[in-house]
């Protein structure tokens, strides 16, 4: 058996997952490949590794291959380097060779690659005629660039300025140009941490128009008498003009607004001049295209959004699940907000300001989080499918006529009819399988790589389901029914597994049934009693306390769970509760387990708060509804 260890290393820094898959393919019989994505993983890789070869992809994001051989042979003078490239146009292969690359070679990689390896391994180096011509041809394409990117950067600092002083936003390091659906998720995220009624309001309409680019958004709710559906806010001047008239809808299905209110359903207006029943604003006279969503938590309509904008036909019917999903937030937003406003007053706005900080730093990252995941789906299906092609060919040749068994018979003549039907050509396929070499026949074909892709796409798939789930679990309609949180709790860690003698658990003999739907209400317990016990990895002799008894204000049961951690650092006390914050870095958590359970206890009117010191642990205290005596 080879040791891995003697073989040659190669680093290869590329960011398409098919090429990197197709050279790892070729190659890693015989060497050890090493990958990189990006230019800068590159360079720390090669110094750390001091591979044998280094490939570099010509078009890296930000930087040429040409400007990464420069860096790399800098790095490692005595290493070979050899440029990989699409891009054949004239120059491309002397400005590489001149940068300090010793070899050159044009996609798409053929058979003789694993030879031309060996050759650059063995000191092989192209020659490059006119070698001076081509080098300052090289230093003024960089002085190009350079002098491009300061241009860039002047022009970017500029607009950069100009709207800082025009919007004074605080989310103008996002970028600007995502597609609907992010943009939508980006919006719910900004609005959930929003304590304050009024602030609410007037952000949310503000940073719809700003990151939608609408010409107007305006928030209605429905009146303590359910017969109007009252401006609450407005874009702009023209928003400001209604809201000082008290700007109010009939609530009946003549205007859009009561329309998408009473039937609970989005309603689009793409040319407002045919539609009957969108009421003419005097103050929107700019007005084309219109959408009323409804504001909806728990199947229970507060109100309704509009979004206006000034060109015809600006929304589709596939706009309404995106921007629906941002309703859906705002709607549960404005719900948590007015309870916040009941129960803490006097803290809201503090409350505010912290997790709006802190949505401005995890937004991006829970984004990127996401897209991580769902990037090497694509790849992974291409790759199966090319493989599924390959065996179907091979399976295709079995002789029907040698078969015992005539299922298997008809199974297989279906496969070729099936084939034919899709304009599948298994014998082209197969002739082209004949002309390769055995080493690269095996990689396509092998089951293991088959298996790793299915994997890898379902993988990615389960884990963007799961952020799925904790976003809309908690907007779910309950069902409430009396508990016994004692026999919930109890069977919740009997189902978890946990070492013997870490719960400990404590009840009063007093403590009375909570009026809660069990499914929601078990999640909240499951995900307080699991985020104690990952906290106490490093704690010698851990510790989980469970206690349950009747709160001090009798119309509320009390359950608190204490560890014996590290504790929850002051700073970031507020910012838990906030979606897509976490703690646990790459370590698998996607930060809403705290926030769901929040917005679930928080829609049963209970409340849950936290108290901790560095080093003394943490204990949350989880406060719910008394179930009343028949």
């Amino acid at each position: 058996m080879i040791d891995p260890r003697k073989l040659p290393q190669i680093l290869y820094i590329e960011s398409s997952d098919e090429s990197r898959a197709l050279v790892r393919r070729l190659l890693s019989h015989k060497y050890v490949i090493l990958e990189a994505v990006n230019a800068l993983d590159g360079f720390q890789l090669a110094e750390e590794t001091r591979p044998n070869l280094i490939l570099v992809d010509y078009n890296l994001s930000n930087i040429t291959g040409s400007e990464a051989a420069t860096r790399l042979h800098k790095i490692l003078p005595e290493t070979p380097i050899v440029i990989i490239s699409a891009n054949l146009a004239n120059g491309v292969r002397e400005r590489a060779l001149a940068a300090g690359a010793v070899g050159f070679i044009p996609k798409p990689i053929d058979d003789d690659f694993e030879a031309q390896m060996d050759a650059y391994l063995n000191g092989k180096v192209e020659e490059l005629e006119d070698a001076e011509k081509h080098l300052h041809a090289y230093q003024q394409e960089l002085v190009e660039k350079l002098e491009d990117n300061i241009r860039q950067l002047s022009a970017t600092v500029e607009k950069n300025k100009h709207l800082l002083q025009q919007n004074e936003r605080m989310f103008n390091m996002l970028e600007r140009r995502h597609r609907l659906l992010e943009t939508a998720a980006r919006v719910g995220q900004m609005v959930t941490s929003i304590l304050s009624v009024e602030e609410l309001f007037k952000h949310t309409v503000n940073i719809i128009c700003s990151e939608f680019y609408f010409y107007y958004a305006g928030i209605f709710l429905i009146s303590d008498d359910n017969e109007w559906a009252v401006l609450r806010a407005g874009y702009g001047l023209a928003g400001q003009k209604m809201m000082a008239e008290n700007h109010r809808l009939y609530l009946d299905e003549k205007s859009m607004i009561g329309n998408a209110i009473i039937k609970k359903q989005a309603k689009i207006a793409l040319d407002v001049a045919g539609e009957a029943s969108r009421f003419k604003n005097p103050f929107l006279p700019n007005t084309r295209s219109e959408m009323a969503l409804p504001l909806i938590v728990q199947d229970h309509a507060l109100g309704a959004l509009t979004v206006q904008s000034d060109q015809l036909n600006a929304f589709s019917e596939d706009d309404i699940t995106s921007l629906q999903a941002m309703a859906d937030q705002v709607a549960i937003s404005i719900n948590n907000a007015q309870l916040m406003f009941k129960l803490e007053a006097a803290t809201a706005e503090i409350v505010r300001t912290k997790t709006f900080e802190a949505i401005a730093t995890a937004t991006g990252e829970a984004i990127h989080w996401v897209g991580n995941k769902a990037a090497p789906i694509p790849g992974s299906v291409k790759r199966v499918r090319e493989d599924l092609l390959y065996i179907l060919a091979l399976v295709a040749q079995v002789n029907e006529a040698e078969l015992d068994n005539e299922a298997i018979r008809a199974a297989l003549e279906t496969i070729k009819e099936e084939a034919e039907a899709k304009n599948i050509d298994l014998k082209k396929l197969l002739a082209e399988m004949s002309a390769m070499k055995p080493n690269r026949l095996r990689a396509l074909v092998s089951v293991e790589s088959l298996m790793e892709d299915l994997d890898i796409a379902e993988n990615s798939a389960v884990t963007i389901l799961s952020i799925k789930e904790g976003l809309i679990g908690p907007a779910r309609k309950r069902n409430d029914v009396p508990v016994s949180l004692r026999e919930m709790i109890m069977d919740t860690v009997a189902s978890m597994g946990l070492p013997d003698g870490v719960i400990e658990m404590e009840w009063a003999d007093d403590m009375p049934n909570a009026m809660v739907d069990p499914r929601q209400v078990e999640q909240v317990f499951n995900n307080l009693i699991k985020n104690a016990w990952e906290a106490l990895g490093q704690t010698p002799n851990p510790k989980i306390r469970v206690n349950g008894r009747r709160d001090a204000d009798a119309k509320f049961v009390l359950v608190t769970i204490k560890d014996n951690g590290p504790g929850i650092p002051k700073e970031i006390q507020d910012k838990i509760w906030v979606s897509f914050f976490t703690t646990k870095g790459g370590s698998g958590g996607t930060g809403l387990g705290l926030s769901s359970v929040m917005q679930i206890v928080n829609q049963h009117g209970g409340s849950i708060s936290l108290e901790s010191e560095a080093g003394k642990g943490a204990m949350f205290s989880v406060r719910l509804p008394v179930a009343k005596k028949l």
